[in-house]
């Protein structure tokens, strides 16, 4: 069996306004760099093998301060990128919805039917593909190891998704919150999903927070 603890990166500047970053290299804001130490304080007497980052700053950093209490480097892994929004990336969302108004409202009621507009757009579905070959990936590499990945809130939400059998579609039926904690396992090719959105290392149960931006 394959054990993978999936988080988000801590929050930066640009979730706190409500801006789309998608694959902007974003750095976390204060409260990120402490959220990024209290998820590695929390999982710091957990076993952990490996770790995987996406190569974005802010998911590779939070990767950094978990791994360093285990004695681990962590490696890159493009398929880890979060989900490239074309013209909506550097935007705030009010931005965005007066721009865009049919495609912003889609994205909120009917994510799998929309193509980020502009050069290098992905849809969910692009996402999902390349982000479920990486996790099958590492469950066969790492058979019989705990294996940390530190991803994004479209990745995260689109591979919990596709775990769990449920389209696109479903997308905004999955919360993850900054630096949650997410416990997937895989035996002979059957995944399952042990812990979800977890928040407790920050000490409280839920967040409450509603993030515009991505």
């Amino acid at each position: 069996m394959t054990r993978i603890i999936l988080i988000r990166h801590g929050e930066t500047q640009w979730n706190i306004e409500g801006r789309y970053q998608g694959q902007e290299d974003t750095h976390l804001s204060e409260r990120g760099l402490q959220q990024g130490h209290m998820v590695a304080e929390g999982l710091k007497d957990t076993p952990i093998d490996v770790a995987v980052s996406s190569p974005l700053e802010r998911s590779y950093m939070t990767a950094s301060f978990c791994a360093a209490l285990h004695g681990i480097t962590v490696e890159k892994d493009d398929r880890l990128l979060e989900i490239n929004h074309g013209d909506w990336e550097g935007r705030l969302a009010g931005e965005i919805e007066a721009r865009y108004p049919v495609e912003f409202q889609q994205w909120h009621t009917q994510p799998q039917l929309v193509t980020m507009p502009g050069a290098g757009g992905e849809n969910l579905a692009a996402v999902c593909r390349r982000a479920r070959a990486a996790f099958d990936d590492y469950a066969v590499k790492y058979d019989g190891k705990t294996v940390l990945v530190a991803a994004h809130d479209a990745v995260n939400k689109a591979v919990i998704c596709d775990i769990l059998g449920l389209d696109m579609s479903h997308f905004w039926q999955i919360k993850q919150d900054n630096t949650c904690i997410n416990v997937l396992e895989c035996e002979q090719g059957q995944w399952r999903i042990v812990l979800l959105n977890s928040t407790n290392h920050m000490g409280y149960l839920f967040s409450g927070i509603e993030q515009k931006g991505l």
